[in-house]
């Protein structure tokens, strides 16, 4: 068993043009204030982190480091949400996520792809270069529009969607590879990568490459109607980043998983601040430590309806009451337990 490690805090909901959350300085003061002791860090915004600098230059990654160690934090691992989804976007998606890339891709889809291979390539390297073993990151998505088959799919169409997304990532898993640095696909709605069966079919499709991994976020599963505690049993072997989000799922009679097209807070199944849903986290945190999962406790935040200021004060907390420490010793060994010889053990058989 590993005991996890944590609290830790994702800083992309936290980011603001006001302080203290609009400069890097001021979020490390922020959550190291709280009692935060890792930080993930999303990587799009380069008044934060530059992949482009950083990619290529030691001295910059150490001082990038070093100004973060300063108060008294880790880097849990870097994000590449953004830019792992703009590897793979359905034209469907096109004009919406054209938001996210700089002016000059905008409306050019094959550069945008290539600029966000790019991207993640670098981030691989820059992983390395900041001692970092994990990276969390999103796969994109070819095949949500046709998720629901009506009209119904033509044959082979799911089977070539995932071989043309694992021949986008074969190049980015390489390089990761090369750095000694796993890829952690968050297991989220609207990728491709959205449950169990879809990690899978995406895991052959590369391979099984061993650097395709998991983040684990059961919200997620929580607005899939799917088990995330059996979750953890089919896949702890490849749970390498853990995410603490809370949601909660309350259909009615007239909506359901799919939300009737309602904002967040109208819909069935809403995100929140962890404690306030339906996620047993008291279950997630003893399955991930009873498999020795390796990883950080990082609060994701997204609630309706508690701000996000409370939503971190609470989560330092709330992370802290659930990590358990492991035990050396057995509940038992003031029996005593000591090794004894063959002829001994034939001796209390009686044989």
């Amino acid at each position: 068993m590993k005991t996890i490690k944590g609290p830790a805090v994702f800083l992309a909901q936290f980011m603001d043009e006001v302080a203290p959350f609009n400069t890097l300085d001021g979020l490390c003061k922020w959550a190291s204030g709280l009692g935060y002791k890792g930080i993930q860090i999303p990587t799009l915004d380069k008044s934060i982190i530059d992949l482009d600098i950083a990619a290529t230059s030691q001295t910059y990654c150490d001082e990038f480091k070093g100004k973060i160690n300063a108060y008294g934090l880790e880097i849990t691992e870097l994000s590449t949400h953004i830019q792992g989804q703009l590897v793979a976007v359905h034209p469907a998606h096109d004009i919406m996520f054209d938001v996210f890339v700089p002016k000059e891709l905008k409306g050019k889809p094959k550069q945008r792809t290539a600029w966000a291979v790019d991207q993640m390539q670098k981030a691989g390297v820059v992983s390395r270069r900041l001692g970092l073993n994990t990276h969390a990151t999103f796969s994109g998505s070819l095949l949500w529009p046709v998720m629901h088959p009506w009209p119904q799919q033509p044959k082979g169409l799911v089977e070539t969607g995932f071989k043309e997304l694992a021949g986008r990532w074969l190049p980015i898993l390489n390089t990761f590879d090369e750095n000694g640095v796993d890829v952690c696909y968050e297991v989220h709605p609207v990728e491709d990568i959205h449950d169990g069966d879809t990690f899978e079919r995406f895991l052959e499709a590369t391979g099984n490459h061993k650097r395709v991994n998991i983040l684990y976020d059961p919200s997620h599963f929580v607005l899939q109607q799917l088990d995330y505690i059996k979750y953890i049993d089919h896949y702890h072997q490849f749970i390498k980043a853990f995410h603490v989000k809370d949601a909660e799922f309350n259909p009615t009679g007239k909506k359901g998983m799919f939300g009737g097209y309602n904002d967040w807070k109208n819909r069935a199944g809403r995100y929140r601040s962890p404690g306030d849903g339906q996620v047993d986290f008291k279950n997630v945190f003893s399955k991930l430590t009873e498999y020795g999962c390796d990883v950080w406790a990082v609060l994701e935040w997204e609630c309706v309806v508690k701000s996000p200021e409370q939503g971190a004060r609470e989560g330092v907390d709330f992370i802290n009451r659930h990590i358990i420490e492991t035990t050396t010793k057995r509940f038992d060994d003031f029996a005593g337990g000591a090794d004894t010889n063959k002829k001994e053990l034939r001796r209390i058989l009686g044989i």
